[in-house]
């Protein structure tokens, strides 16, 4: 149990917090100085100067070319640096970090995705970004080494045409009560942050049993990956998602799928980071494009593309999913690369139940 214990606290960067009101209404220019734009805050002069000095900035990231491009097209007009994009999977980009260390060299500036807090973390250099001073939520990571960009909220959804929402449960031990959605259900198939942060709420030994009970109970089917868990619900090939990220239901309700959330303690959160390099080939200009990935202009295109911003003042698309989230239990999450091996390994240890 002290092992155990000792993996959670390790887990969670950041203590439970409960979301109140007043996200999206609280402005964030209230802290600018006078006479600063915030369409321009995250400019700092003399950073910029030095950085088109280096002429351009390496990004390595996760995020579609549909989504990143019109993003760093912003980037390039204001600031005249030239953004190198390179796209793919977590896993990929970690990888092709780690064999460009081994062999004494490296292309990259930032790296922007979930994983982060995954590489070695003296791969990174600790940052103070102006522009984190708006964040939303406790986003930044052990000595600035990373910053939020946008945030994962992990909740449950259904497909409205299969499920009512007068018979959804108001608890996760309520699901208990439907053996019926046995085979019906589905998970992302290694959503160890999920797990990680029932115990955080119920403590080891009720989250443990809760987490049994629930895959003996409703056997859900494993999936892989959000993205294809949130379209098989808003397909009707399963009835529910005991947890998916909010956005990605959000988004698919907003395309015309008969599908939405609702939301439990607790709920889960992991972000999409931000981190710089400490061997940056252009250290000025990866400081510069990491601080502009928190300003304002950054965060309202994210929002536009149905991220959901950690920077406060900015609302949602579709408005209105940070609001849902008030009064709820928010557990963050943010594993390293043990970590997320132990909580994977956990997950389908406990998600996999006994066998079927």
């Amino acid at each position: 149990m002290a092992t155990m214990r000792r993996l959670i606290v390790l887990a969670a960067f950041a203590l439970a917090a409960t979301v109140s009101g007043g996200y999206a209404q609280e402005a964030a220019r209230s802290a600018l100085p006078p006479g600063v734009s915030a369409e321009r805050s995250w400019i700092e002069p003399a950073l910029l100067a030095a950085a088109r000095r280096e002429g351009s900035v390496t990004i390595f990231a996760s995020v579609n070319e549909e989504e990143a491009l019109p993003l760093w097209t912003i980037f390039e007009r204001e600031t005249g640096i030239k953004a190198e994009y390179v796209r793919g999977s977590d896993s990929q980009l970690i990888a092709r970090i780690l064999v460009e260390a081994r062999a004494g060299k490296q292309s990259w500036d930032i790296l922007q995705n979930t994983g982060v807090s995954k590489i070695p973390r003296e791969f990174l250099a600790p940052v103070d970004l102006p522009e984190a001073r708006f964040a939303a939520f406790e986003t930044r990571g052990p000595n600035g080494l990373w910053h939020g960009v946008a945030a994962n909220f992990g909740v449950p959804a259904y497909n409205t045409q299969l499920v009512g929402r007068a018979v959804l449960p108001k608890t996760y031990a309520e699901f208990l009560k439907h053996p019926e959605w046995a085979g019906r259900i589905a998970i992302d198939d290694s959503d160890g942050e999920w797990l990680a942060a029932l115990y955080k709420h119920f403590g080891e030994r009720e989250g443990a049993a809760l987490a049994r009970d629930l895959a003996t109970t409703l056997k859900p089917v494993m999936v892989q990956g959000h993205l294809a868990l949130a379209r098989s619900v808003g397909s009707g090939e399963y009835a529910l998602a005991l947890n998916n990220t909010l956005n990605l239901t959000a988004n698919l309700k907003l395309g015309g799928a008969p599908t939405d959330f609702w939301v439990l303690d607790p709920v889960v959160v992991y972000y999409n980071h931000v981190g710089v390099s400490a061997k940056a080939p252009h250290p000025n200009a990866a400081r510069l494009a990491a601080n502009f990935l928190l300003s304002e202009p950054a965060q309202r295109q994210l929002a536009s593309k149905g991220r959901i911003p950690t920077r406060r003042g900015i609302e949602t698309n579709p408005p209105g999913l940070v609001a849902a989230l008030d009064g709820k239990t928010i557990i963050p999450i943010q594993f390293d690369a043990d970590e997320e091996s132990r909580w994977r390994r956990l997950f389908r240890d406990v998600m996999h139940g006994p066998a079927r």
